[in-house]
């Protein structure tokens, strides 16, 4: 996989150790902190503070990325529903959280993974505890359903 050029946000996410999948403009990583089991960051590349800065080809990717990442999280770990939230208070790059939204628990790695705010907003607060293992777990899951 050739390596973006990993801005601020990216490496506060763990880039490059939680990388999925990297596309042209965008780069699918783990988010670290598993609110819902299977968390993502979709970061873009381009140095810019403002969605609508993004280059038309960046936006044009978007649509092929976002469809890869339901598809692999579908296969993955059968969600009842996604949510896309782009927030950019602390980080300003442009980046989405990729939350997977989950009606029951979900049972990974001998773990029990919870949507505590099922079902009205995701509670980005509540952690489902892991470490660096049951990421990489999570990760290489993730990576063999992607397509």
């Amino acid at each position: 996989m050739n390596l973006p050029v990993l801005n601020a946000t990216m490496r506060k996410f763990g880039a490059p150790q939680t990388i999925i999948h990297s596309f042209q403009y965008w780069s699918v990583m783990l988010r670290p902190a598993q609110a819902t089991l299977g968390a993502l960051v979709l970061a873009a590349h381009e140095p810019v503070k403002a969605f609508s800065e993004l280059s038309p080809a960046c936006f044009a990717e978007l649509h092929a990325v976002t469809g890869q990442i339901e598809h692999a999280l579908a296969k993955a770990f059968q969600y009842d529903k996604l949510n896309y939230l782009m927030l950019m208070m602390v980080d300003p790059d442009v980046h989405f959280h990729v939350i997977p939204r989950y009606e029951q628990s979900k049972q990974f790695a001998d773990k029990v993974f919870v949507d505590a705010g099922w079902p009205a907003v995701p509670d980005l607060g509540h952690v489902n505890e892991t470490d660096e293992k049951i990421n990489q777990l999570i990760i290489d899951h993730i990576r063999t359903c992607w397509s």
